[in-house]
């Protein structure tokens, strides 16, 4: 039986109820996993009050503002980690962003300063963090990010994200191989597309969900639930063997000729 209790739980990139983060923390939090929920925090405080409205009933012992482009809040948040819990069991990073004129077009009028945004935000942030977790899975752990089909297949309006999800890709086998070691398995999830709020960015993101309806062997898309379950698996002992890998949940629409 899938058990996470008494396993600490950092949880970021929960934005709304739509969010895959959000079906992550559920599923982790039915498994008995203590949660710590970050949050993007703004000046006038909308995301922290959305946010903390919505994960009241998973009760997380940490709530906590942290900008991956901020180098003392990504210290800061694992100071408290380190300070409250003591140790830090998963990580889930579900972090990532590229302008919306770099999401249409053509790729190669990708700007510069678009490319370098979705490549910290998206690519760069899964290593970070995952640097300042090690110190902390003292007792091994697991690090879990999220991917798309456009990581390693041309995904019209998907651009420069698919660079960035390529790189993460290669990040998660880097970063296993360098922590292995350390009984710290780290895996990527790659998910049939969902309407969220990053995913709105992405033109045409309907005419995607439904054609993955009409191609994929179930016949459907995918729920955030289903994509937590997967993390809760790949976050517990039954996935004790697992690391560097990248797991389809896209109704098996990824390996589909035509």
């Amino acid at each position: 039986m899938l058990n996470l209790a008494g396993k600490n739980a950092l949880v970021t990139g929960i934005a709304n109820n739509r969010s895959i983060a959000w079906g992550i923390a559920q599923q982790l939090h039915k498994a008995g996993a203590n949660l710590g929920i970050t949050y993007l925090p703004d000046d006038k405080g909308k995301f922290e009050k959305k946010v903390s409205e919505l994960v009241e009933p998973l009760q997380p012992s940490l709530f906590l503002p942290c900008n991956v482009e901020n180098d003392q809040q990504i210290q800061d948040t694992f100071q408290t980690v380190q300070e409250k819990w003591g140790r830090l069991d998963i990580l889930i990073h579900c972090l990532a962003f590229a302008n919306r004129d770099d999401l249409t077009g053509n790729f190669s009028q990708t700007s510069r300063a678009g490319f370098q945004k979705a490549l910290e935000v998206s690519t760069y942030s899964m290593i970070q963090l995952s640097g300042s977790a090690k110190p902390l899975m003292t007792e091994g752990g697991s690090i879990i990010t999220l991917s798309y089909l456009g990581a390693v297949r041309a995904i019209p309006n998907y651009n420069v994200m698919g660079i960035a999800k390529a790189g993460l890709e290669a990040s998660v086998r880097y970063l296993a191989a360098e922590m292995g070691p350390q009984n710290i398995r780290v895996n990527g999830i790659s998910a049939g597309p969902i309407r969220t709020l990053a995913s709105s960015a992405v033109g045409g993101i309907l005419d995607m969900i439904h054609h993955v309806e009409e191609v994929a062997p179930l016949r459907r898309t995918v729920t955030q639930l289903e994509v937590g379950n997967t993390a809760a698996f790949l976050c517990s002992d039954l996935s004790s063997g697992i690391t560097g890998q990248i797991i389809y949940v896209d109704a098996g629409y990824e390996m589909m000729g035509m």
